[in-house]
This record gives C-alpha cells, sequence and structure tokens, in this order.
C-alpha cells in the first residue's frame, strides 16, 4: 500500500451554520457545519486579509461536541479533506478536534 500522504488542516474558525444531528443507518451520529475563517496572511511579503467558509462533519462522540456549538463560537479545529461523495469532489473537512476558544 502506497504512503497515504499528508492531508491535515488546522483552521481558527466560527461556526456560520450548524444542521441539526442526524444519525447514520447504523446509528452513528453525525454533525454538519459550516465553518468561517478570517485572517491576515502574508504572501509574496505582502500582508493579505483571507477569508474562507467551508464544510465540515464531526462523526461519533465528536459529533456531540459539534453539535452542542452555539452559532459565531470560536473554535480551533484539525481534520483531513476528503470529497464529499462519489459524485460530488467539492471537499468536506471531517474533523478530528474541536476545541473552543475563549469568549464562547
Amino acid at each position: 500500500m502506497p504512503d497515504p500522504g499528508l492531508n491535515e488542516l488546522r483552521l481558527d474558525a466560527r461556526v456560520a451554520e450548524l444542521l441539526p444531528l442526524r444519525r447514520t443507518p447504523a446509528g452513528v451520529p453525525v454533525a454538519s457545519c459550516v465553518l468561517a475563517h478570517e485572517s491576515k496572511q502574508t504572501e509574496a511579503g505582502l500582508a493579505r486579509d483571507v477569508s474562507v467558509e467551508m464544510q465540515a462533519v464531526a462523526v461519533g462522540d465528536l459529533a456531540g461536541v459539534l453539535a452542542a456549538a452555539k452559532p459565531g463560537a470560536a473554535v480551533r479545529i484539525s481534520g483531513f479533506l476528503a470529497a464529499r461523495s462519489l459524485r460530488s469532489r467539492s471537499p468536506v473537512l471531517h474533523l478530528n478536534t474541536i476545541e473552543y476558544l475563549e469568549g464562547n
């Protein structure tokens, strides 16, 4: 089997939208959300304002942690990117960790 390669994303963001907790046919909890990130980054030696929204999903015990979030909550997350489905190759962030930041 080939080396799986690096696929890890760490991000400070706000929970922009939270969908209701659901369960797979096997009963596994799944929570989905939209994360919004804004920051200043350096590119080619120049400061740049950056903003992005991305779909994220938490499965299993972590789904309950995400489902408890309030819209606007500041979080630090880590996870990996995967295609939404076999038909849609749009990326979705699959969460491995969620840390609520101060002020929540």
